[in-house]
């Protein structure tokens, strides 16, 4: 049994395929024990620490901090044996010298070497330059033309153009050795060389009643074929230019694309005899953008589950969403006595906590509100439980936590597990089960100033809460305008599940539990 072993990522839950290596906790030649802790992964959950599965001194990290591993692949390797002794190294023979596969010709070479030994060792050398002769490097020269280039190659001449041009000569071998190869040898006589006339490039015409301001302009009339690529003649289209009156600066005269801007840019400043005096306005030039002053961040982890989720939400539950505003002045000095009593003197509260036990006492009173739509059995699944989703903004993206079955906690409780879910959140160590399995969500944006909104429901639920900024607001109580504090909260619903008339219910309901806590407890919890 090999005392290697490599652990793979596990599925960190809900069939998870990725995770990101955020930081390594341990390096290659670490001596670990079982269950410590070795790296920090990131899922499109959240942040875990994963612990070793074996004791023993690490061999090998294969993933560095940052990298996006599936689900399944090694992550490090571990020697469980350390005291063992070291590792036993692979030995085998010593690499051979690699040697080159024979070539068709010196295959060809062997064979006949091989035929005629007889005869040639009889009949004496063949000379070098003839078929089975010597060649360079040591090879035997087997087809005419073999061994080295004695003449430069000629770039064959564009058509229409009359360049001169030199056709290369294969020197003749002299006559093979009596009895020796069956071959016969052909000598290409010479082409006689051409030396044709000069181009003859006639004067430009003269251009009436116009004048050209740039002298580096040159206008001329070509004479055969215009030598241009295909991109320069596409150029030349898109610009308006004929290339039969551009003098060309490429080789052998052909059309460049500086050719075409040039002519280009010189129509431009050609100007009429009589122009009319016109006042160009000022042009303010554009600002220069560029990727320099651009950042891009990687969509990956919670932010892309997030991004998904909303898509997905947003594009399957028909969304609607209504608005109501409060007189929370009770509430807040309900939150004043709170404080005051025993057992919540060393708890944090906050006006979120009765707003979370307004939901869960009017998500009582109407169970629909407590549902999910199920498409693929075609049911609405109501659940007699509450798993309270409080989203959370982390650095790593937006998050909704939940708090299991959040209905039978006393308001001690819940503001425990409100702590904990908000301390957890921003430390960026939620577990995937805090974030899995919610029924009914709230989102906080007072904390940001912000009034209210109009929030997105988080997949499978049937309702969310935003909970806006309290302020203080001219407001008519008894009769008279006093400055009470007022919130506005804002109900978004699934319309498959619930109707106009339940979520005006459940959100009068809310509502009327933050104008009067006490009242409500009394009458309701």
């Amino acid at each position: 049994m090999s005392r290697i072993k490599e652990f793979n990522l596990p599925d960190l839950g809900e069939g998870l395929t990725e995770g990101e290596i955020l930081a390594w906790l341990v390096k290659v030649g670490d001596t670990i024990e079982l269950n410590q802790p070795i790296v920090e992964v990131e899922t499109a959950k959240a942040a875990v620490e994963i612990p070793a599965k074996w004791g023993g001194v690490v061999t090998r990290i294969f993933h560095e901090a940052g990298s996006v591993v599936e689900v399944g692949n090694p992550i490090i390797a571990i020697d469980t044996d350390p005291s063992a002794g070291p590792l036993p190294t692979s030995s085998g023979p010593a690499p051979e010298t690699p040697v080159a596969s024979p070539t068709p010709a010196t295959s060809i070479a062997s064979s006949a070497s091989s035929a005629s030994s007889a005869s040639s060792a009889s009949e004496g050398e063949v000379e070098a330059g003839l078929i089975g002769g010597p060649a360079p490097g040591g090879r035997t020269a087997v087809l005419v033309g073999y061994g080295p280039r004695t003449t430069t190659a000629k770039r064959r001449p564009r058509s229409g153009t009359a360049t001169p041009f030199t056709t290369a000569t294969t020197p003749t071998p002299p006559p093979a050795a009596a009895g020796g190869s069956q071959a016969a040898t052909v000598a290409v006589p010479p082409a006689p060389v051409v030396q044709p006339a000069p181009p003859v490039v006639p004067p430009a015409p003269a251009v009436p009643n116009r004048t050209v301001q740039d002298p580096t302009v040159q206008v001329a009339v070509r004479v055969g074929p215009v030598l241009a690529k295909p991109p320069v003649r596409k150029l030349a289209r898109d610009l308006g230019v004929d290339l039969a009156t551009v003098a060309g600066t490429g080789p052998m005269g052909s059309v460049t694309r500086e050719d075409v801007h040039r002519i280009a840019e010189g129509a431009k400043q050609t100007v009429t005899e009589t122009p009319a005096p016109v006042t160009a306005p000022a042009i303010t030039a554009a600002p220069v953008l560029d990727g320099a002053r651009e950042q891009r961040i990687p969509v990956k982890g919670v932010r892309k589950l997030t991004a998904e989720n909303m898509v997905a939400s947003a594009f399957t539950a028909p969304h609607v969403t209504e608005f109501l505003t409060v007189d929370v002045t009770r509430s807040m000095k309900t939150l004043d006595k709170l404080k005051a009593r025993p057992e919540f003197a060393e708890t944090r509260i906050s006006p979120l906590l009765l707003v979370a036990k307004a939901v869960l006492v009017a998500a009582k009173r109407h169970p629909m509100v407590n549902s999910t739509w199920s498409g693929g059995t075609g049911e609405i699944v109501v659940k007699d439980y509450v798993n309270l989703g409080i989203a959370a903004a982390t650095e790593r993206g937006l998050i909704v936590p939940n708090i299991k079955d959040a209905g039978r906690l006393t308001l001690r409780e819940l503001a425990d597990a409100l702590n904990a879910l908000v301390k957890t959140a921003k430390s960026g160590r939620t577990p995937p089960s805090d974030m899995s399995g919610g029924t009914l969500s709230i989102t906080n944006v007072g904390v940001f100033g912000i009034d209210t909104g109009t929030p997105i429901l988080p997949p499978g639920e049937s309702a969310i809460l935003a909970f806006g900024a309290i302020r203080p607001t001219p407001w008519v109580h008894k009769g008279k305008i006093k400055i009470r504090q007022v919130t506005t909260l804002g109900l978004s619903f699934d319309h498959r599940i619930i109707d106009g008339e339940l979520g005006s219910r459940f959100l009068r309901d809310v509502g009327t539990f933050l104008e009067d806590p006490e009242a409500a407890m009394l009458r309701w919890a």
